[in-house]
């Protein structure tokens, strides 16, 4: 059976456009501050200038676009104050997850964790920051995850998204990954023990240590 075409018009074309313009901001394919040009986007993608227009409203709305009056749209630059004052917010309802996670997560998804923090520890052994910091995502995901806390997680990976390009400098700032690797290895000891006080407060020393490397 031949291949079905993909829409051009209406919400279907705006959310192809959506998914992929937002991927292309968060894997860096399209760096602070880029234009990013209607007829461009909508000729990339093979939607109409519509689709394009409404998927850079929704990305205006996550805090990835921003709309320059007379001038269109750009990928919307963070700065570190910004990243900062994000990084406190998360600090709370990470703390917040990881507290929930000690209590809620099963054996099958602590042992989950573990693995992550032993594939973290060979990263940073065999000096691979990028997959360290994959990792890393990785690990925070999934304490969200497990949390079960919806409200929280649906705040956190809009607050997220809004960081990437801060997290992989930090990532592949030499000595970084070592230190942020204690830093996580605290947090999974912690969630293990189901200590609840002791995971928020381990998640908490990790954030406020990003915070002292964003202001570096």
């Amino acid at each position: 059976m031949p291949t079905q075409a993909r829409p051009s018009t209406g919400e279907q074309a705006k959310q192809h456009a959506l998914a992929q313009l937002r991927q292309a901001i968060l894997r860096g394919e399209m760096a602070p501050a880029q234009r990013l040009v209607e007829n461009e986007l909508a000729e990339q993608f093979g939607v109409t200038r519509a689709s394009i227009r409404a998927a850079l409203i929704d990305l205006e709305a996550q805090g990835l676009v921003e709309r320059i009056r007379n001038r269109g749209s750009r990928v919307r630059v963070v700065t570190v104050e910004e990243a900062v004052a994000i990084t406190e917010c998360r600090m709370a309802l990470e703390g917040l997850c990881a507290a929930k996670a000690a209590v809620a997560a099963s054996d099958e998804q602590l042992a989950e964790l573990t693995a992550l923090g032993t594939a973290m520890t060979k990263a940073v052994a065999d000096g691979e920051p990028v997959t360290y910091s994959e990792l890393n995502h990785e690990l925070h995901a999934r304490v969200r995850e497990f949390s079960g806390q919806r409200t929280a997680v649906e705040l956190l990976e809009r607050l997220n998204a809004q960081l990437v390009r801060h997290r992989f400098q930090l990532a592949l700032r030499p000595g970084r990954p070592q230190q942020s690797l204690n830093e996580h290895l605290a947090m999974i000891e912690t969630i293990r023990a189901r200590d609840p006080q002791a995971a928020e407060a381990a998640v908490r020393a990790h954030l406020g240590s990003v915070i002292e490397a964003l202001r570096d």
